[in-house]
């Protein structure tokens, strides 16, 4: 009888029951990692930033050269769905273009 009334009740309890179940349900997030190489033009990524990841023309160009001197840079972190949908448009932009541009979706381990 108690777990009859718990069900229709909406104390304390269903909502910590709730709140619980929302944390668990929470969707594991991607990284799109952008990867430096020798041959895509600095001026051509600053365009995908811009272009696909919403970025202001300053904050594409400071995350570029973060790129260019660390090896690699965290453009954005999504559900998987959106990250692996923004890495195929980037990469399919890049090919169109002739740059040779790396990307990666990776788990956010945060």
């Amino acid at each position: 009888m108690a777990s009859e009334h718990r069900h229709g009740d909406h104390g304390e309890e269903g909502d910590v029951a709730v709140e619980r179940e929302r944390k668990v349900e929470r969707a594991k997030r991607y990284q799109v990692v952008f990867h430096n190489d020798d041959y895509t033009t600095k001026w051509f990524v600053v365009e995908v930033l811009t272009t696909f990841f919403h970025m202001s023309e300053t904050h594409a160009t400071a995350f570029m050269l973060i790129v260019h001197q660390n090896g690699r840079g965290v453009a954005g972190v999504y559900t998987k769905d959106i990250a692996e949908t923004k890495a195929v448009q980037v990469l399919e932009y890049a090919r169109e273009c002739g740059m040779p541009l790396r990307l990666t979706v990776e788990p956010d381990d945060e």
